[in-house]
């Protein structure tokens, strides 16, 4: 899902036009307010997305239209689902050092959560309130890893946000995204939208692919099993943590070492 962009440059009656510093620094400061509030994840996501639809209703518009696309076109729907395996994966962390979903799963479950890059709010907002939940699933045997499709460093950046203990992983070119059917051309009408407000996926990426992956959350169990998975084509939409750690609660009841 792409990105908030600015939509500075998108043809409006002038009286609507956002300068590219003004929408810039009031989305961040949309963000932060919502990164503060004492309220669901979903309440402080859909801050923002009503922050960005107040701002640019041209912008907002052209991220429905997206959204209604990849929905139109089923993707994310063969994404791998409970009771499936959950495909491994190699890649490396923020540092460099590759991380394999094998080496994670032998210290018990694991939170697999895909996001669009550290330039997103929704994506800081989602990986903060992970970086939040990570004593209570730590608590019940298990861990937490976040992907993205940007290079080490931009993934690093994401990790600095969130001050989040856990792997900020780099999923460069998307393939690892490809192959649970997460990834997306952002398309054409969107492309413009994120160039024209400075969003340069090519620099952050490494590539001139314009691919995204959806954001996907998957609750893997220790046998490599899936146990419960969220994946919307809207990026403005993300896993409530209390569901992902009901997932988690209800696999720690069945294993003894976990029993409370």
């Amino acid at each position: 899902m792409e990105p908030i962009d600015e939509p500075s440059r998108i043809a409006m009656p002038a009286e609507k036009i956002v300068t590219e510093k003004s929408f810039t620094e009031s989305l961040e400061a949309a963000t932060e307010e919502a990164r503060r509030m004492d309220a669901p994840l979903s309440v402080r996501l859909q801050a923002v997305a009503d922050r960005v639809r107040e701002l640019s209703p041209a912008f907002a518009d052209i991220v429905d239209r997206m959204v209604a696309r990849l929905a139109e076109n089923g993707v994310g729907l063969e994404a791998p689902r409970p009771g499936e395996t959950m495909p491994p994966f190699l890649l490396p962390d923020e540092t460099g050092r590759l991380v394999s979903l094998s080496s994670l799963l032998e210290k018990g479950p694991v939170v697999v959560s895909f996001n669009r890059g550290h330039w997103c709010p929704y994506c800081q907002l989602n990986v903060d309130a992970l970086a939040r939940a990570e004593p209570e699933v730590l608590a019940l045997g298990a861990q937490i890893v976040a992907i993205s499709p940007e290079t080490c460093e931009w993934a690093a950046q994401l990790k600095a946000y969130a001050q989040a203990p856990f792997h900020v992983l780099s999923d460069l070119d998307g393939g690892y995204a490809l192959e649970l059917s997460l990834l997306f051309w952002v398309g054409e009408e969107k492309q413009r939208a994120m160039a024209s407000g400075g969003f340069d996926l090519v620099h952050f990426q490494a590539n001139d692919t314009w691919m995204l992956p959806i954001p996907a959350t998957f609750v893997v169990g220790s046998n490599g099993v899936i146990l419960a998975r969220y994946v919307d084509p809207d990026y403005r939409r993300r896993m409530e943590v209390e569901e992902l750690l009901e997932a988690l609660r209800a696999d720690a009841r069945r294993r003894p070492d976990q029993a409370r």
